[in-house]
């Protein structure tokens, strides 16, 4: 099968330039002006842009156990959608990801109905670390640990379990950095003030700047002992961004740093009108804390965008406070979220590229993925940065059926998306077959 994309304005490694581009089977076999090959399909690329797959490194796509929120092949679906062709799923399903058995269990899942492609994390417990140190670091991208409890019953708040695992384990190690004794007082606090139906708008306070920058800090200074290789997910507040550098290249960082779609747009001020839709853990903190965010994010102290994408039912949105779960479905619109900003002018698209592309396929080690290079897998993106939209529940693809970003107007838009050569996702269109394989990881 062979695909040929015409006169597209190609953004990769730091450029952007017109070019064709061949693909051939799985793979992207050439990429040069005027090329006159015969191909199954032509594609007119001319006034859009094409950049690598989106590598979303953080989603709870909820398969198993918690399916009437959303499930791999509805979360998978939406996920082309938005151009985003591989993802990392997270370890609190029901039952965790706790075991060798319980982690190929949900690979088997994916297997039958992913769109993307995948990768699960394999989760730490405060009881599991010979489970954990099995894991093959040739087919799971890495050990998840939340230090401070979210979704799921998975705290590690052991000292001597986080040692052991940061000591024996090379993989990376990715962690939920929220202190839970900081939380659990904050919480009693607003619980005596106003009982279980706390206005939302405390909760930034409640799960504050001194919970999570607590957390982080400890986990930085035990990987720097260590020698662990450690990715902070989500991160949320300007005091955390003093604890990453920025002075050598990714490839050579054993601590990095991710941001999510949600923590760039929003701020505390809008609980006012979103209420517990744009409750997350992390909270949404203030304006400080955003503009911050973006700062390390464009001085390259922050390596990834990602969305952390946990879909909830309406229903469960919109509980009381302490009934209402944290977490928001994004990974249909966090590419074009990036680009409204890139036409705002807050940043590039060479930039939007590196940091939802190509820096997760460096931090992860993803094996010929996160670039247009010939030889590489074809997980290609279209967008055209001239098209008005509005997210309404009828172009929604969660199975939830709600966005926090309801509402709001884009002038970018995804109009084909390819996975492994295929195209799957076209002008609104979602092919039937899937096409999404298992992640695979260069290991040293």
């Amino acid at each position: 099968m062979k695909t040929l994309i015409k006169n597209v304005k190609i953004v990769n490694e730091g450029k952007v330039f017109e070019s064709d581009i061949l693909i051939e089977n799985d793979l992207i076999s050439k990429i040069s002006t005027n090329i006159s090959e015969s191909a199954d399909q032509i594609i007119d690329g001319a006034g859009k842009y094409l950049v690598p797959g989106v590598i979303d490194d953080q989603v709870h796509f909820r398969d198993p156990g918690l399916t009437h929120k959303g499930d791999i092949e509805s979360e998978s679906k939406s996920a082309i959608a938005g151009g985003v062709t591989s993802f990392i799923d997270q370890p609190n399903t029901v039952p965790n990801a706790v075991t060798q058995e319980l982690l190929a269990d949900k690979y088997e899942i994916a297997s039958q109905k992913a769109y993307a492609n995948y990768g699960f994390m394999m989760g730490g417990t405060n009881d599991n670390l010979e489970e954990v140190l099995k894991t093959n670091p040739r087919n799971v991208p890495g050990i998840k640990l939340f230090l401070g409890s979210s979704t799921g019953n998975m705290l590690v708040d052991n000292p001597e379990t986080l040692e052991n695992i940061f000591s024996n384990t090379k993989m990376l190690i990715a962690v939920h950095c929220e202190d839970e004794a900081t939380i659990r007082a904050n919480t009693q606090k607003y619980i005596d003030e106003y009982g279980e139906d706390i206005p939302v708008k405390f909760h930034h306070l409640i799960r504050s700047e001194e919970a999570c920058y607590k957390s982080s800090s400890k986990a930085i200074e035990l990987a720097q002992k260590t020698g662990a290789r450690l990715h902070v997910f989500h991160l949320s507040t300007a005091k955390e961004m003093d604890l990453f550098r920025n002075d050598i290249p990714l490839k050579e960082k054993k601590i990095t740093a991710e941001v999510c779609v949600h923590h760039l747009t929003f701020t505390n001020e809008d609980y006012e009108t979103k209420g517990g839709l744009i409750k997350w853990n992390p909270a949404v903190k203030t304006q400080k804390d955003k503009d911050a965010l973006w700062e390390a994010l464009l001085d390259d102290r922050i390596d990834v965008i990602a969305t952390d994408h946990a879909p909830h039912t309406a229903e469960e949105k919109n509980n009381v406070y302490t009934k209402c779960p944290s977490g928001a479905p994004l990974v249909q619109h966090s590419l074009v979220v990036m680009l409204e900003n890139y036409k705002n002018g807050k940043i590039s698209l060479e930039k939007i590229v590196e940091k939802m592309c190509h820096n997760p396929a460096i931090l992860f080690r993803v094996e010929k993925r996160g670039f247009v290079r010939e030889g590489y897998k074809a997980d290609l993106v279209l967008v055209d940065l001239n098209e008005d939209w509005t997210v309404s529940k009828e172009n929604i693809l969660y199975k939830c059926g709600w966005s926090p970003l309801e509402g709001m107007n884009f002038h970018s838009k995804v109009t084909h998306t390819f996975v492994n050569g295929h195209l799957v996702y076209d002008n609104g269109k979602v092919a039937e077959e899937k096409f999404g394989e298992r992640l695979l990881f260069e290991t040293e």
